[in-house]
């Protein structure tokens, strides 16, 4: 019966009704009595404590405080008059004002009694004042019930026009509870994981976050329910990559042949870093075990991750199987292809290339051999998923900058081999905070490469401001003297998008009066423009046909020009912290030192600061995506916002990792010791995981 009474309408709750029930789903989603009981207070107002009047003495501070009203008077004419009360608490004196109710306020106070004052207190010439205070008598047995945390839940205009406040909202909650019992909200975590941690129970914890009677019973609820709510996460995460093991076969490359021998001791003409060792060796082992690879890699701009994908798929093709690679955009897919398809010259590995742009008779053609087996590698865009792309047998599916596609889409991929799912390697060069890649890809098994190859010389990034464009411009004209290209990009914000542009067309019309033809030679790049003129700016830039290129961030991802060695990047501090890091990693391709030149105006807020200031001071990726999550909170990182799956309710990943930590432990020890959840103190989790359908519909063990 519990599971009925959560599911019951909200407008059958006490206080609601249909009119009320209709604004609370169309403005907050609360349909059920179970959403308005998951609905949690985002603040408390305190109200545990009195303060003495002699010990208020900051403005806009918010005081209980228990006194004698001992004066009350009407000052000022009809319309515009206020009421001004004196309360006296033996430390001092306060005055309380009202602009509005003043004759019902008049009726309710008496002179002589005592009170107890909530509300804002303003300071002015020393004396101190409450506007509108909250008012209640003082009543020796009812102080417990008056000292209280009052929960404030978010609102929207149209519901506080309708009276729908957080006190009535609080109101809800009680005749809730009036309904529900402990029966109704049964506990589902494992007792001896209760009792370890000291946890309070699920009525308990459900109770206490809405209506608390001190700040630790708030404290007690707060805890329960993020540590709650990050334990599912990773219980479910795992779960579904120990079910995926035991369920999902991947065939076995136990050959290592001699397409990969002749490509590693002939064509590589460098020695692979450490990291690239390891990570391989960790795939060469997921790609042997007869299960289903499904691994994230982890690696900087820069650091190696295309050679590690491309002796992956010479794996699958040494134990006749084929391998495609997906990237986001044509540009980057064209690049991977062009890449590639040279590096793999002479071996007798047949390459092709899929997007959309792929028509008629061309396009008809490489499907038939690709059905016959006769392509080995294929690098598109997401045209590969398309249902009339069959391959003869797919063993390996890479997939580049992960977070750009959608999980649906990934999806299709796995199941383009209809008797072993192809393994599949998702790869980011977006660094990824622990925190988040344990909450949002706990399922996957991760590898980083953390070194970058030898040679390869860190970017010096410097910071100006607007008044050193002469310098600046003297330092462009010295490098390409040199025979070096420069990126300048400007940023486009979709709500200004215009002012963008123009400040883009500015910028462009500055550089060619410093810049004049024909000694200099400028593209200009932008989201606005058709493919095809994008593509021929870009081309020209990358054939080295022009010195600079003027950009919007479309040159983020995909192009490789090892001749660009200066990045300047004006109005920086527009840019988020990984925005930042991924355009920085446009230069420093080749092997000359290379530099990211950050352009901001005088006035920086604390935030810009903080971004430039990192910027300046570290190349590392993962630093800089950990200080990105302290500045933005985990749901602007990597799409995460969008993907529904880090949509926790009261955890928060920045402020929770220790809790993370400690779930994640227990989480890991469950299902290694109870990997069904056979055992009997597992017996309510399991029913509980069953009711909510979690594991059917989590996507994770796609990736």
């Amino acid at each position: 019966m519990s599971q009925h009474l959560l599911d019951t309408s909200i407008e059958y709750l006490k206080g609601v009704g249909p009119g009320r029930g209709e604004l609370l789903r169309n403005e907050l989603n609360i349909k059920t009595f179970r959403d308005l009981l998951y609905t949690f207070p985002f603040r408390y107002v305190d109200k545990t404590s009195f303060q003495l009047i002699k010990d208020v003495y900051s403005d806009g501070q918010q005081v209980l405080i228990k006194g004698t009203i001992i004066s009350m008077d009407k000052v000022g004419g009809k319309g515009r008059g206020r009421l001004e009360a004196v309360m006296r608490d033996g430390s001092g004196f306060i005055q309380l004002i009202w602009f509005q109710g003043i004759k019902w306020v008049q009726e309710s106070i008496e002179v002589g009694k005592e009170y107890i004052a909530f509300g804002r207190v303003k300071m002015y010439k020393g004396n101190r004042s409450i506007a509108h205070p909250e008012l209640e008598p003082y009543l020796a047995q009812n102080i417990d019930a008056l000292k209280r945390m009052d929960p404030i839940y978010s609102s929207t205009e149209k519901l506080d026009k309708k009276g729908l406040s957080s006190k009535v909202r609080r109101n809800l909650i009680k005749n809730l509870f009036k309904k529900i019992g402990k029966s109704d909200l049964e506990e589902f975590l494992p007792q001896p994981l209760m009792d370890k941690l000291n946890l309070c129970s699920r009525y308990d914890s459900l109770r206490w976050i809405h209506l608390p009677g001190n700040k630790e019973e708030y404290e007690l609820a707060k805890n329960r329910l993020k540590f709650e709510e990050l334990f599912l996460n990773q219980l479910v995460l795992i779960l579904n990559k120990e079910m995926r093991k035991r369920k999902m076969s991947g065939a076995i490359f136990s050959t290592v042949g001699e397409k990969l021998n002749s490509f590693y001791h002939d064509k590589l003409s460098f020695e692979l870093t450490g990291a690239q060792k390891r990570v391989l060796k960790e795939i060469r082992k997921d790609m042997g075990s007869g299960s289903q690879m499904n691994r994230l890699l982890q690696g900087d701009v820069g650091s190696g991750k295309t050679i590690v994908a491309l002796m992956s798929m010479l794996i699958a093709i040494d134990n006749g199987f084929q391998a495609t690679l997906m990237a986001p955009t044509e540009i980057l897919a064209q690049q991977h292809y062009t890449g590639i398809t040279e590096m793999v010259s002479g071996l007798g590995v047949k390459v092709a290339f899929l997007s959309g742009t792929v028509k008629g008779k061309k396009r008809k053609e490489l499907l038939r051999l690709l059905t016959n087996g006769d392509i080995d590698i294929l690098i598109g865009t997401h045209a590969l998923i398309e249902d009339h792309v069959i391959f003869k047998n797919l063993g390996l599916s890479i997939i580049d900058e992960q977070h750009r596609f959608g999980v649906g889409q990934r999806a299709r991929m796995w199941g383009k081999n209809e008797e072993k799912e192809p393994h599949i390697l998702v790869m980011t060069a977006t660094p990824i905070p622990r925190t988040l890649a344990m909450t949002r890809y706990g399922d996957l098994d991760v590898s980083i490469i953390d070194e970058m190859p030898p040679g390869r010389k860190d970017i010096k990034t410097i910071h100006r401001t607007d008044s050193s464009r002469p310098k600046v411009d003297a330092f462009l004209k010295r490098e390409i003297s040199e025979g070096k290209q420069i990126y300048v990009v400007f940023p486009l914000i979709e709500e200004s998008e215009k002012l963008d542009l123009q400040n883009l067309q500015d910028g462009y019309e500055r550089l060619l009066h410093q810049f004049p033809r024909p000694d200099y030679q400028i593209s200009v790049v932008h989201g606005r423009m058709k493919a095809e003129s994008k593509d021929f700016e870009m081309q020209r830039f990358v054939k080295g046909e022009t010195h600079i290129m003027v950009a919007t961030t479309v040159i983020e991802v995909g192009v490789n020009v090892p001749n660009a060695t200066v990045m300047v990047i004006e109005n920086a501090e527009r840019f988020g912290l990984s925005q930042l890091h991924q355009l920085r990693g446009r230069v420093g391709r080749g092997g000359q030192q290379s530099y990211c030149i950050l352009i901001t105006g005088y006035k920086l807020s604390k935030e810009a600061k903080h971004r430039i200031q990192t910027m300046v001071r570290t190349n590392n990726g993962f630093e800089i995506a950990e200080a990105d999550m302290m500045l933005r909170g985990p749901g602007d990182i990597t799409g995460t916002r969008q993907s529904g799956i880090l949509d926790f309710k009261i955890a928060n990943l920045v402020q929770d990792q220790k809790i993370l930590q400690v779930a994640r432990h227990f989480a890991r020890n469950i299902v290694e010791k109870d990997p069904k959840l056979l055992l009997k103190f597992n017996s309510r989790l399991k029913k509980y995981l069953s009711e909510q359908k979690r594991l059917a519909k989590d996507w994770g063990r796609i990736s």
